[in-house]
């Protein structure tokens, strides 16, 4: 199983806790940093902080953001009170007027509920959240939609893997390309001054010497070897890495530019096409490696 992860990703989940439908939903996009926005309903804006600190316990790099939607589905649990005072005021108001009204045919006949309809006997109130255990809910159907949003960070992560082997395996070919063509420029190189001396000096006998001289002025000034066991270290660095996975997106982004870095000089050291050209691919093949490095963890 890869241990390389995307930073690109989408994981949701529904679970209805206590009469309440808890909808999550986390999608996530390439980023430098961790940033975390965190969108939940005003009543529930208490567990914002301890949904932060869930999604930092499990991803370290991308811009991500959570959804969390609340459906009451047993309705809202209330409280009504009697306001007594007020009702038996009412009630004293109303035989006063009863008392009033003696021998008028004023007749004394209400009910409770046309009692209740007067301003402020009754109160309803919703009662109050539970902060505590309402956090634990969300969290609880976060880590569901966290749980799907690795599993498919995790598939991703593998195809990314893949490819930067794969890769890697083109640049340790190139590197071994460039170590077989610097001999043979070498030799080339000595050739061709041989050649021309040979043509200035005519008949006169060619100081060997001097050409060995020159030849190894020229061989110190095209020596590509240091450059070529550093790429060799760096890829090395770079299989390690993907085996050990975990977040090494920034590490890479490092490493990178030290191959960069040793690609440059040699390109800088040839002064031959074929070698030229050599360079050229190896380059090539790091910018997609930077590339898909961008995407990972």
């Amino acid at each position: 199983m890869s241990l390389v992860k995307s930073m690109t990703g989408y994981g949701r989940a529904v679970e209805t806790v206590n009469g309440r439908e808890f909808t999550v939903e986390l999608r996530s996009v390439n980023n430098r940093y961790l940033d975390c926005t965190v969108k939940l309903p005003r009543s529930l804006s208490f567990g914002e902080d301890a949904v932060k600190q869930a999604v930092k316990n499990v991803i370290s790099r991308g811009k991500v953001d959570v959804f969390v939607n609340l459906t009451n589905t047993g309705g809202d649990a209330v409280s009504v009170t009697v306001n007594e005072p007020l009702a038996q005021a009412y009630i004293d108001a109303l035989w006063r007027l009863y008392e009033l009204g003696d021998g008028q045919r004023v007749r004394m006949d209400y009910k409770a509920t046309d009692l209740a309809r007067f301003p402020d006997v009754l109160t309803v109130e919703k009662q109050e959240e539970d902060e505590q255990q309402a956090t634990q809910e969300i969290l609880s159907v976060v880590s569901q939609a966290l749980s799907k949003f690795s599993a498919m960070r995790t598939l991703e992560g593998a195809a990314l893997e893949q490819d930067l082997r794969s890769r890697a395996k083109t640049v340790l070919a190139l590197v071994e390309k460039v170590e077989a063509r610097s001999p043979v420029t070498l030799c080339e190189y000595r050739s061709r001054l041989t050649q021309k001396m040979q043509e200035v000096l005519q008949n006169t006998n060619i100081d060997e010497g001097r050409i060995l001289q020159e030849a190894a002025i020229y061989a110190d000034k095209i020596a590509v070897d240091e450059e070529t066991v550093r790429l060799r270290s760096h890829l090395s660095q770079l299989d390690a890495m993907l085996t050990a996975g975990g977040a090494i997106g920034r590490k890479l982004d490092f490493l990178l530019q030290e191959f960069n870095r040793e690609a440059n000089t040699i390109g800088s050291k040839g002064n031959d096409l074929e070698q030229a050209r050599t360079v050229v691919e190896i380059k090539a093949e790091l910018e997609k490696i930077r590339e898909q490095t961008q995407n990972i963890e």
